[in-house]
């Protein structure tokens, strides 16, 4: 659980660029895709703010997990629905995973070149972190999650119906896993496996 340290001015930046990366990618996406409903929405923009969900906030800020406003689509403006609803849902936890990528990247290029502060670390080692959190846990199939969105995809119409139905409960499902620590069993073992993955390109690369 978050607690109120001298840590938080490091910890508030990378939880921005998580989030907002995030929830930008979703919008570039599915405007590449046809559907200009993120632009006309405001959504379409690096600007943290716009993509603010006070609930998900919250549980962002309390317990590591959370989410942000999900980005409005029209799928009826996509050539193929389906290929363009499936795309926009994974191309916020992409996003994450690529983010996570570039700040380990960056901060061993400026641990190479001596230019790497105590500040700055912390900051790049917080966006690692909290981009590999935030893809993995919005693969979660619990709507409105990203996850939801690629299994309602595959799933046959009747059970993606039904997976649909429980989206007004889905925050309080998501707080029960979350409190009773139950989430940690999906969230540590892909976390360990895109850090994995990352540490070893960086390896390759340096």
């Amino acid at each position: 659980m978050f607690g109120f340290d001298e840590n938080m001015i490091f910890r508030i930046p990378a939880l921005l660029i998580a989030l907002t990366i995030h929830e930008y990618a979703h919008a570039r996406v599915a405007v590449w895709m046809g559907d200009n409903t993120p632009k006309m929405m405001g959504r379409l923009t690096l600007n943290p703010i716009s993509h603010l969900d006070p609930f998900g906030l919250i549980m962002l800020w309390l317990f590591k997990f959370g989410w942000a406003k999900p980005v409005p689509i029209n799928p009826n403006n996509f050539e193929n629905w389906r290929k363009g609803t499936l795309l926009v849902a994974i191309a916020g936890p992409v996003s994450n995973v690529i983010m996570a990528l570039m700040a380990a990247i960056l901060y061993a290029i400026l641990a190479k070149m001596q230019l790497l502060s105590t500040g700055l670390a912390m900051v790049l080692n917080f966006t690692y972190s909290y981009n590999i959190i935030f893809a993995v846990f919005n693969m979660i199939p619990l709507p409105p999650l990203d996850g939801s969105k690629v299994l309602m995809n595959i799933l046959p119409t009747r059970h993606a119906y039904m997976l649909e139905k429980i989206e007004p409960y889905a925050p309080f499902i998501l707080m029960a896993l979350v409190l009773f620590n139950v989430i940690h069993v999906f969230i540590t073992p892909f976390y360990n496996a895109i850090s994995f993955f990352i540490n070893q390109i960086v390896k390759i690369i340096f």
